[in-house]
């Protein structure tokens, strides 16, 4: 919990705040596309290299500890080595998120396997949501004060320094971490002898259809995501021109929408399983960025990231814990790197084909008598985002099944489980209208 903590710091005031720093020194669409895709898809490689070396440490403990190292020590460079070197910002603050990220999926399977191992299965999603919630609302704690320390540095003309101070503080922070985990006793690896199978075998043989069809609905799901994700901070803060404080309570909005709803999604999945959440989430999730085309209100906007922020909770939470559910024990930690590389190159995809796009949409669109102009070509990239979402949750998440027994209802049945609209339905029993 206290690591989560730790990461929660680092999230909220330094990996949120990475695409804005990458403004500051010019960066284009094609920038952030890289500085997008590229880390996650040297993590994909991390997560193998770190399933394939695990024997070279002594416990999964160990093998965390050295990846948090990575990702401490990575703030250096990015909060420093773009203020050197200003005409090449956007690209050394590209190669040091790169050590990061490949840092922190280097820790990915190690950590997967060592907090799984003490868990019940049916306990999980209880676990990993109340873990979530304390890191959503240290997160948000963390963009708040963020955003007003941005704003501060941006009316003294020192916006270097405000980035700065956020990410060194990032990075030491998230190196205590290490302090927390030091004090958690772990087993050694087991010794797997000749039973040791590579990713090709277990691709093979150690996953089911089932596996296989979630692993193309994920992938997809990112790639279709994407296409809109990386430049929200283009819209926000040039052609919105939103202050930071303005655009740190944008973020904060979503993360606050996970605090309030990630113990119920945790219970829905443990309770009706994690493919039931998926279809939830995998539907709503369409709906979301094609909303940024009814308003430019930043209220407005606020209230779109919250739901964004419940919507992004239910189906986080049901992706990582679909894979833990759907292989054996000893399969986890590669299932998490498998897992995690199609998700990169759906990430990659949907990046390149979003750059591609804000060059080549237009700006208005005439439907009959009707024109619609709005201030960039970013929210129709953002409605055809939504589009996609709702194409791949249509076409495949009837082609996949809960691994789990869990208890079974038709959905019209499940929707009033659903978080908010739960606690709706619990107040409107107890109106006195209803007495």
């Amino acid at each position: 919990m206290r690591d989560g903590l730790c990461h929660a710091f680092v999230q909220g005031g330094g990996e949120q705040y990475l695409s804005a720093f990458a403004l500051l020194w010019q960066a284009t669409p094609i920038h952030l596309s890289i500085l997008s895709a590229l880390p996650q898809l040297l993590g994909m490689w991390a997560q193998f290299v770190s399933v394939k070396i695990s024997h070279w440490f002594h416990d999964h403990k160990s093998q965390v500890m050295w990846g948090i190292l990575g990702q401490s020590v990575a703030w250096i460079p990015i909060a420093l080595l773009p203020v050197l070197w200003p005409s090449l910002g956007p690209w050394l603050l590209i190669a040091g998120a790169a050590i990061y990220f490949t840092s922190t999926h280097f820790t990915s399977p190690a950590w997967t396997s060592l907090v799984t191992a003490r868990l019940d299965a049916n306990e999980r999603g209880a676990y990993f949501a109340r873990r979530s919630q304390i890191m959503a609302i240290t997160g948000f704690v963390t963009l708040c004060l963020g955003g007003a320390l941005l704003t501060l540095f941006e009316r003294l003309q020192l916006h270097w320094a405000g980035f700065a101070i956020l990410f060194l503080t990032a990075g030491l922070l998230r190196g205590c971490a290490i302090f927390y985990l030091n004090h958690v006793t772990d087993t050694p690896h087991a010794e797997s002898g000749n039973g040791r199978t590579g990713f090709r075998t277990f691709f093979r043989t150690g996953v089911s259809k089932n596996f296989r069809q979630f692993l193309l609905f994920s992938g997809l799901m990112h790639a279709a995501v994407l296409i809109s994700g990386p430049f929200f901070v283009i819209y926000m803060l040039q052609d919105l021109d939103l202050p930071y404080w303005q655009y740190g309570v944008w973020l904060a909005a979503a993360t606050t929408g996970q605090f309030v709803t990630l113990p119920a999604w945790g219970q829905f999945g443990d309770r009706f399983g994690n493919k039931a959440l998926l279809v939830f989430t995998g539907l709503l999730v369409g709906v979301l960025p094609m909303l940024y085309l009814v308003s430019t209100t930043w209220p407005f906007l606020v209230a779109v990231n919250f739901f964004g922020g419940v919507v992004w909770a239910g189906l986080g939470l049901g992706l990582a814990n679909y894979v833990i559910d759907a292989v054996q024990p000893q399969d986890r930690a590669k299932a998490v790197a498998v897992s995690s590389a199609v998700n990169a190159v759906g990430w990659a995809f949907g990046t390149v084909i979003g750059s591609w796009l804000i060059g080549t949409m237009p700006a208005v669109v005439q439907i009959g008598d009707t024109a619609f102009h709005p201030v960039s070509n970013l929210p129709f990239i953002f409605f055809l985002s939504g589009v996609l979402r709702l194409i791949v949750s249509g076409a495949l998440l009837g082609t996949f099944h809960e691994p789990r027994a869990v208890e079974r209802r038709a959905h019209r049945r499940l929707v009033w489980e659903l978080p908010l609209l739960r606690e709706l339905r619990y107040v409107l029993r107890r109106s006195p209208t209803n007495v």
